[in-house]
């Protein structure tokens, strides 16, 4: 299916289920060319290659509201699909808020080219794909030497495009390529234990990805500097977060921003907009329209224009996430779902510099499991990383928590890094709190 295709399909199903009775309609047609590739010990494990195409409908009948999606397209049995999905509709109850955006929300789209589309998608052949995914793997054979017991690893990409009509007036389409690697390592410690680590890298542009032999070293290397890891006595200790990582102490925050938590009165942050909830340090701003990254976008998935913003502004909280459905039961201005592309003001140092400025502390390089109250803002967080003492890194740890609020959290914030998390739509740098309470031995 084209975008053309699409854009027709997704005009006639508004106009079929209008003619079947439904008040207002949203149509997504949307179509995606996936391939993957999995490489261990220079062999391919698995290629896999996914096409699919399919047609969403989110129907409003006397405010009742339903949502329905098929991958199958032939006209006779969309007619069919579309009668049935409308009917159903009918029997649910009906939700006031429940409608379509007013089309003054749509008004004032940007038009610029987001080159979220890399042209050399078009031209890549299989064993291109297999010959990356194969230099990964030996990269980290060849990194972690008689050490590594396995590398894993993966190269992917794809194409995909959405057109989405609104019975209201909305229209609009966006399309994208994806590339990624990714790489696991596994060690052995001599002493019975396998330590295990990783590396990966995201972009819509294949030329943003790094060599494929550089995501193969750095999970190898990252799995044998766990060698030796064990926990330290608990207590409080200041802490640096690795940009890898940055995104885990800082979504709590976003999930606390949007009108879900809010309408629902399980959000830390509630009445805390326009006040300080953080330090100094934090200024984040959203910019949906650069060139190439990740987050960009023209619309939302509600088809609500696309808005630069301050969202900390030296700590301040200065938005919320509030999509159509919630601006409407909270009596607020939409203003979006969700965020697009996160910039961080950062600081003048990179991780390295930052971790030979502590006294004592411990870097983290990753979470593993853990969670966050968004009601109360309470965290405990599993973590491995690095202990810190005058500068120099001690040993590895694992098996330690952190734990807090994160109210305070973000009081605690002493500087951000200049090392901006490149591969995603968040480009967190690494992040420095004074004084987090950690438990271990």
């Amino acid at each position: 299916m084209t975008t053309k295709q699409g854009l027709d399909l997704a005009r006639w199903a508004v106009g079929e289920a209008r003619k079947q009775g439904a008040n207002e309609v949203g149509a997504n047609a949307r179509s995606s060319r996936n391939v993957d590739v999995e490489v261990r010990a220079g062999k391919v494990e698995k290629l896999q290659e996914a096409v699919e195409s399919g047609l969403s409908l989110t129907l409003f009948i006397d405010h009742k509201y339903s949502s329905h999606s098929t991958n199958d397209l032939r006209r006779d049995s969309l007619e069919r699909f579309i009668a049935e999905a409308v009917a159903m509709t009918r029997y649910l109850s009906a939700d006031e808020f429940r409608a379509l955006p007013d089309p003054k929300y749509y008004a004032g789209q940007e038009k610029r080219e987001l080159k979220r589309v890399d042209p050399s998608f078009a031209r890549t052949e299989t064993p291109e794909r297999i010959k990356r995914a194969k230099e990964i793997d030996a990269a980290g054979l060849a990194a972690g030497g008689e050490k590594v017991i396995s590398v894993q690893a993966y190269y992917s990409d794809g194409y995909g495009f959405n057109v989405k009509v609104h019975s209201n007036g909305f229209e609009g389409q966006s399309d994208s390529t994806s590339f990624s690697a990714h790489a696991q390592a596994t060690v052995n410690d001599g002493k019975g234990g396998r330590p295990e680590d990783y590396s990966d890298a995201f972009a819509r542009h294949l030329k943003t990805l790094p060599d494929p032999a550089a995501i193969g070293k750095d999970a190898a290397q990252r799995a044998l500097r766990k060698i030796g890891q064990h926990k330290v006595a608990s207590g409080k200790f200041d802490l640096i977060v690795e940009n890898r990582a940055a995104s885990r102490v800082f979504s709590p925050l976003i999930g606390a921003m949007n009108g879900r938590s809010l309408q629902q009165k399980n959000s830390f942050l509630e009445g805390m907009l326009g006040k300080t909830i953080g330090s100094e340090k934090l200024t984040v701003r959203e910019d949906p329209f650069i060139p190439e990254a990740p987050g960009s976008r023209l619309f939302d998935s509600d088809g609500i224009a696309a808005r630069p913003r301050t969202v900390f502004e030296k700590g301040v909280l200065r938005t919320w996430y509030i999509d159509n459905y919630y601006g409407r039961k909270l009596g607020m201005e939409p203003t979006s779902g969700g965020p697009t592309n996160l910039l961080f003001e950062p600081g003048d140092k990179d991780l390295a510099a930052l971790t030979k400025g502590l006294s004592k502390g411990i870097v983290v390089t990753d979470f593993i499991g853990g969670n966050s109250n968004g009601t109360t803002g309470d965290f405990s967080f599993g973590i491995m990383g690095l202990y810190v003492e005058n500068g120099a890194v001690q040993h590895p740890i694992n098996e330690m928590n952190i734990s807090g609020n994160m109210k305070e959290l973000w009081k605690q914030l002493a500087e951000f890094g200049s090392d901006p998390y490149p591969y995603g739509s968040w480009r967190i740098p690494s992040v420095h709190f004074k004084e987090v309470q950690f438990s271990g031995v």
